[in-house]
């Protein structure tokens, strides 16, 4: 794929729009891209959720942030640099069943927020209600806040106060489970994407709920289900031997499905 431009949104978060023809392909949220650095003696590819798809300009795009070498070596790449792409790869996220008119809670937090973006347009296109959840560290590395408004509301919460609400989104759910909307309205679908924390804790208070779906990350090799480094183990195995990929079987699970 050609990078059409690439964008610096806070401190080591960065926006990236890919062209080629693999945009054709892409038609869930939740799935992502297993980008090859491009130098040699980096041999296993990122994998970085999609953040947003656009078919008819046939452009997507992704939203990264630079940890080690090879996410930095992304961040230094400029428009007309091509990029080796293998994808799209993942289950994404499940909307069957979604009805217009519906509530839907989509929770995210850091750099688990991007795959959200897409999700929540596709959730608006349906007709129903996005109200979403977003967690930060600080104000300084918020990012795409002014995007998610515009697609409906929108709760923050920042571990310093700087903005939001002081602490994290199960802060922020924990006072919307407690609104009296919450018994009358519920949400017909829970969709969350971020740290294990944040995982756990929707695992925890939507435990119960019929459609309540989880993004987990993991470090991968493949990316394909062939190698086997991306396991997490299945939540009602007593054995402790039942596993599933993360790559090939997720990165989306239900609630309850693993461990986290």
């Amino acid at each position: 794929m050609t990078i059409t431009k690439q964008r610096h949104l806070a401190p080591r978060i960065y926006e990236m729009t890919l062209t080629g023809d693999l945009v054709q392909e892409m038609d869930k949220s939740g799935q992502f891209l297993h980008i090859r650095v491009p130098r040699a003696d980096m041999l296993l590819r990122r994998p970085i959720s999609i953040n947003a798809i656009d078919k008819k300009a046939g452009t997507c795009r992704i939203i990264y942030r630079t940890e080690g070498a090879g996410t930095r070596i992304f961040a230094e790449l400029q428009a007309e640099d091509r990029l080796d792409v293998l994808g799209p790869l993942g289950n994404g996220f499940d909307l069957t069943g979604i009805q217009a008119g519906e509530q839907v809670y989509i929770i995210g937090g850091g750099i688990g927020i991007p795959p959200l973006y897409e999700l929540s347009r596709r959730i608006l296109a349906l007709g129903a209600v996005p109200i979403h959840f977003l967690g930060f560290a600080n104000s300084e590395v918020m990012y795409y806040t002014e995007e998610f408004k515009a697609l409906g509301d929108c709760r923050f919460a920042t571990d310093d106060g700087s903005f939001g609400l002081h602490g994290n989104v199960g802060n922020l759910l924990l006072n919307a489970l407690a609104e009296a909307d919450y018994q009358k309205n519920p949400p017909a679908a829970v969709f969350a994407c971020g740290n294990n924390g944040l995982l756990k804790t929707v695992d925890q208070l939507f435990s119960d709920h019929p459609n309540a779906q989880i993004s987990l990350e993991s470090r991968m090799a493949c990316g394909v289900g062939a190698c086997y480094a991306c396991v997490c183990h299945v939540a009602d195995d007593e054995t402790g031997q039942k596993s599933v990929k993360v790559c090939d079987q997720g990165p989306i699970f239900p609630v309850g499905k693993v461990v986290i």
